[in-house]
């Protein structure tokens, strides 16, 4: 579908700097390689809730990627819209964001901060008592998770430093854009993306409160500054990053005040993760040690700024070579579309259901061969009539895009007829697909399958539905398989 404009794209945060050059054109943080940003990311824009309804699959509990918060609970969704990209949505308590113009402002202002170190917000909604951010999907879970809650094994050293450097370049490029403030830093705000590389949620640089004070975490991690006064100030997110610092090191949640115990006593390396089973140099170790011990310190004056922090963690990375995703052990999915693929296969791999409406209906029935003409070999009774109007009814609908008849006519022409029609089938799948309802859809697609067990069709649709319900990989499978099958009847028709 190509980038989308919003309407909120010329909405300024008051926070917002005067700029002149664009954001996917700013050169990369990282002086070493000098590269220019890719950002193939679309222009935020507004959507409504029926889209993210549609995305979320009507926020189902299936969807929920995580939840938060007790004074202010949100929800984040995994979702997929229209043109198939992934999305995270975070819905927001009613309570959060009472002034729906504040919220679409902050939003459209935080969405103008694009980096790649960054999982970048793509769009808005605020309607009614709701109020929803969408953003990036990350489908490699949290910090916290490979930190914390790992299944096979801990994350190794070389990527905890990575981490480390890719969150600070992340809020060096915040605070170029002038949006110091970082809400709520911690090991949840940082999640992996398709390669593994670690990249800061966007989410932390909206207020998450009517008034912008609220801190979320244990208060025993937070800036000594907000205990104090309620507040946080840039310093404050120098801080945090001080505990994200100890989380990557300890493999733990440790409180800021007993892990500066262990430092001040010289017992820094009592401080290490005993997963990693001593896989670092001890002096490494010691320096990012230090830097932790830094930003934790109790005054704010007394606490690095964020190019001290580049300085300090970009020498201390050894594997800059090896990508994150082998040194995570993840499987990328590479996403690979199989190449034998007839326009209708491209058409559902692309989720064009405009594109696959119009094809279904250029096929007609001629893959069915000849079943179609059984019946002018019946006896013509008022049972053929009745088959023959449903059908041609329910033809009319689906060909006027008016998918809640079709799926009637449909309904009642399975009953009816004693040959059942993969074609039918084929029809009322797509048009309980046009009507959100994606099990359906597959239900018909695999009946479909059972008529002709060779119909590339039946195995597109299906495809379809399963990326509707989220299941991607399956998705992929049946594209595969129904691409298998062109290629059969392609070499059968050659020879």
């Amino acid at each position: 579908m190509g980038c989308f404009h919003s309407k909120t794209v010329h909405l300024h945060s008051p926070e917002d700097p005067p700029t002149s050059l664009d954001d996917s054109k700013k050169p990369d943080p990282d002086n070493e390689n000098n590269v220019e940003q890719e950002c193939e990311i679309p222009a935020f824009k507004e959507y409504s809730l029926n889209d993210l309804r549609r995305a979320t699959n009507e926020f189902s509990t299936g969807n929920i990627v995580s939840e938060s918060g007790e004074k202010a609970p949100n929800v984040v969704y995994k979702g997929k819209l229209e043109n198939n990209q992934l999305v995270a949505v975070k819905r927001f308590s009613k309570l959060s964001w009472p002034d729906a113009q504040q919220f679409t402002a902050e939003a459209a202002g935080v969405g103008k901060v694009r980096h790649k170190r960054m999982v970048n917000l793509i769009g808005c909604c605020a309607e009614g008592d709701e109020r929803l951010l969408v953003a990036e999907y990350m489908p490699n879970d949290t910090l916290s998770k490979h930190l914390f809650h790992w299944d096979k094994q801990p994350l190794p050293w070389e990527m905890r430093v990575r981490v480390g450097y890719h969150v600070a370049q992340a809020l060096d490029h915040c605070s170029m854009e002038n949006r110091k403030i970082y809400h709520d830093l911690n090991a949840y705000r940082i999640l992996f993306d398709e390669d593994g590389d670690p990249r800061l949620s966007s989410f932390g640089l909206m207020k998450n409160s009517r008034d912008g004070k609220s801190y979320s975490t244990n208060l025993a991690y937070t800036p000594p500054e907000f205990l104090r006064t309620g507040r946080i100030i840039p310093e404050s997110v120098i801080y945090s990053y001080g505990t994200v610092l100890l989380d990557l090191l300890s493999g733990k949640h440790i409180p800021p005040s007993h892990a500066l115990d262990l430092i001040r006593g010289k017992n820094a390396l009592l401080l290490m993760d005993s997963s990693l089973e001593g896989q670092y140099a001890n002096d490494d170790a010691t320096k990012l040690v230090e830097l932790a011990s830094k930003c934790l310190q109790f005054e704010a004056r007394e606490r690095p700024d964020i190019n001290f922090l580049l300085s300090a963690v970009a020498p201390l990375q050894k594997q800059k070579e090896v990508a994150s995703h082998v040194l995570m052990g993840l499987t990328k999915n590479t996403g690979v579309l199989p190449t034998m693929l007839s326009p209708l296969g491209k058409a559902c791999a692309r989720m064009d259901l405009t594109a696959a409406h119009d094809i279904l209906l250029k096929t007609g029935y001629k893959d069915e061969e000849g079943a179609e003409n059984e019946l002018s070999f019946q006896e013509w009774t008022q049972q053929v009539q009745d088959i023959l109007n449903t059908k041609k009814f329910g033809d009319i609908a689906f060909r006027d895009k008016d998918f809640k008849n079709a799926i009637e006519y449909y309904s009642k022409l399975v009953v009816m007829m004693s040959v059942p029609s993969a074609t039918v089938f084929a029809r009322r799948a797509f048009s309980y697909l046009m009507n959100d309802q994606a099990e359906l859809a597959l239900r018909d697609a695999m009946q479909a399958q059972v008529c002709i067990p060779d119909w590339p069709t039946a195995f597109y649709l299906q495809a379809l539905a399963l990326s509707k319900l989220g299941m991607d990989t399956d998705a992929q499978d049946m594209l595969n398989d129904g691409a298998a099958f062109e290629a059969k009847r392609s070499n059968s028709w050659r020879g």
